[in-house]
């Protein structure tokens, strides 16, 4: 068995003396493992971080193995990502999401909206929109979709200002009005054709929206905790945003 594919990575832990299993987000092959021989190297070891982009063949006997891969480099993010707290606890966070996903099931969007939220990580006011659209997506992959675009009890796709806990439905202002203590907050910025940056209040409000339903769908069910790596990432968030408030640029 043999393929070619891109991957970013998530992650390598030594194996033996010399080499290490890695794990990637491939475009095609999904989160997927499997062992680099040498991978503990100096040379290799510079390739194999997190946060990488590289080019991937896998080799093994059989489909079920955990196989052998070769990687090269293709554009070398940790550094950078390494540079700032935001950056670091964003992406393991993704990999965290990432991780709930069945091994090697192919998630083309996720995959290339990784790549678009890894290059934003340096600027946490961005990288703040980006992750809690990462993750509308991981529930939306999971089967757990939110339908933000109209109103569950109208229809209509104007004022939407809440999302009931029990369908993960879009509420508008009017009809939610008797139930809004009830009600989670839809902040501005995930409405469909909203192009205003998010203060901290709709950020906040943001990740409560998708924390819910993922505690609800994810993590109860299947007996886990929430990544203590999301925790601080909404931390250095905060400290952002009340170090520069102003700084707020629409994320792409």
């Amino acid at each position: 068995m043999e393929w070619q594919d891109e991957g970013i990575i998530l992650g390598a832990r030594k194996h033996g003396e010399t080499s290490a299993i890695l794990e990637v987000m491939t475009r095609e092959h999904g989160r997927h493992l499997g062992l680099v021989r040498g991978g503990r190297s100096r040379k290799q070891h510079a390739v194999l971080q997190a946060g990488n982009r590289v080019s991937l063949i896998w080799r093994a006997r059989l489909d079920e193995h955990l196989g052998v891969f070769q990687a090269e480099p293709v554009s070398f993010n940790a550094a950078r990502l390494l540079e700032s707290a935001t950056a670091l606890y964003g992406l393991l966070t993704l990999a965290a999401h990432l991780r709930l996903l069945p091994e090697r099931d192919p998630h083309a969007a996720l995959y290339e909206t990784l790549g678009i939220v890894i290059d934003n990580l340096g600027d946490p006011h961005s990288a703040a929109e980006l992750v809690v659209r990462f993750e509308l997506l991981v529930l939306d992959e999971l089967g757990f979709g939110l339908d933000l675009a109209r109103c569950a009890a109208t229809g209509q796709t104007d004022d939407l200002a809440y999302v009931s806990p029990k369908t993960g439905r879009a509420v508008s202002r009017e009809a939610g009005q008797p139930w809004r203590d009830k009600m989670l907050p839809l902040p501005a910025f995930l409405r469909r054709g909203e192009s205003e940056a998010a203060d901290l209040a709709a950020i906040e409000a943001a990740f409560r929206l998708t924390g819910f339903f993922l505690t609800r769908h994810v993590y109860e069910p299947r007996a886990l905790p929430e990544p203590e790596a999301r925790a601080s990432f909404l931390t250095s968030v905060r400290k952002a945003f009340s170090e520069n408030p102003t700084a707020l640029n629409p994320a792409p």
